[in-house]
């Protein structure tokens, strides 16, 4: 089906949700791949012919913050960040929501301003160099206010399902959990 055509029973937010879903598991996942690759190339050269890259921890070290940053979105979703949920078991339904409303809210100010005090970071870091590729140090600052934006915009899609409690919890992999 081209991609023009719209998705039967899907609306514009439900396909731009599973676009940036995507397309935020794929940098993932090559900032993890291309993590695993560098390691492993420094680790055979160093060990088999005594030579290493130079470069290479400090990039590998980049992408796995990077990362770690870009996938916390994608953790939210799936219920994996550390959450200490005994207080609000307790709760009836209503008051499990307002809790979590008031967690959602709080965080999404933190991410904002993790992202406008990031920019300041990267903003500052431009002027500097990094050690081993001399390049600005505010490409890899970037990830901060990038990792935080995304963030943002994964719990602005997934805000009802969160406040409802329907999310993926790392017990049962793939099932909703719901109130």
């Amino acid at each position: 089906m081209p991609l023009s055509e719209p998705v039967r029973g899907r609306s514009v937010l439900d396909r731009m949700d599973d676009a940036v879903c995507r397309l935020n598991r794929w940098l993932v996942a090559a900032m993890l791949a291309a993590t695993f690759i560098i390691v492993l190339a420094n680790v055979v050269l160093r060990y088999i012919f005594g030579w290493s890259l130079t470069w290479g921890e400090e990039v590998a070290r980049y992408l796995m913050v990077a990362g770690a940053f870009l996938g916390a979105g994608l953790a939210l979703r799936e219920g994996r960040l550390v959450a200490i949920e005994f207080l609000q078991d307790m709760l009836p339904l209503q008051g499990r929501r307002a809790i979590r409303l008031c967690i959602a809210i709080a965080t999404l100010l933190f991410m904002a301003a993790l992202v406008w005090f990031g920019t300041e970071f990267v903003i500052f870091g431009w002027r500097r160099s990094t050690v081993a590729t001399d390049i600005p140090r505010g490409i890899p600052y970037l990830a901060i206010p990038v990792g935080a934006g995304l963030f943002v915009i994964h719990l602005l899609f997934f805000l009802r399902r969160y406040v409802d409690g329907a999310f993926v919890h790392d017990d049962e992999p793939g099932e909703a959990q719901g109130i």
